[in-house]
């Protein structure tokens, strides 16, 4: 593989930009042209799905708003720690493919709101903490799946894409090092 990690999650970060989400209208609307792309006519209280970047627009725009069910909360970050804490060591639980995304921009969210708000600032810090703790306990999972040989599809299905491109490369990478390191080099 040659690209990076990074460039991974960017790959993720837009898929997940262009996944369809539902919306709510805040009040009538007629049909809106964005960026080429023609939305609408909105009715107030009606739910609709559009792709997430146009959500994110239509309700800085104060269209609609992105139904909570879709988005990462407070509630959900910590449910999603617990589960993962109580979970066998080589037992990763089930993320949703858009998991990172969706962590990335409620912490974004948080920490934009916290500049102005000591609530918020806590909040952020208790977020912050839980998504450490997720990717602290999944991170030591994912090496210790690695290390191993032979995975079964049904561990490897809970991972995230984020996850299954680092799970690649790591068992790759120890797999060339344990190869190197058990050269018997013949004469």
């Amino acid at each position: 593989m040659s690209k990076k990690l990074s460039s991974f999650i960017k790959d993720a970060d837009f898929t997940f930009e262009n996944t369809p989400v539902k919306i709510i209208a805040n009040h009538n609307s007629p049909e809106i042209d964005l960026l080429g792309l023609r939305i609408g006519p909105f009715e107030e209280g009606k739910e609709y799905q559009v792709m997430f970047w146009a959500a994110r627009e239509l309700e800085k725009a104060g269209l609609s708003h992105i139904r909570t069910e879709e988005m990462l909360d407070a509630a959900k970050l910590y449910k999603v720690q617990w589960l993962e804490s109580t979970q066998p060591a080589r037992k990763l639980s089930p993320l949703s493919e858009s998991f990172y995304s969706k962590l990335r921009i409620f912490l974004n969210k948080l920490k934009k709101e916290a500049i102005s708000s000591p609530e918020k600032m806590k909040e952020y810090e208790r977020a912050m903490n839980n998504a450490r703790d997720i990717v602290d306990c999944r991170l030591r999972k994912i090496i210790a799946l690695a290390s191993t040989s032979g995975q079964t599809s049904q561990i490897l299905e809970n991972l995230s894409p984020e996850e299954r491109t680092l799970y690649e490369r790591l068992s790759e990478l120890i797999g060339d090092w344990r190869h190197v390191i058990l050269e018997t080099g013949e004469e």
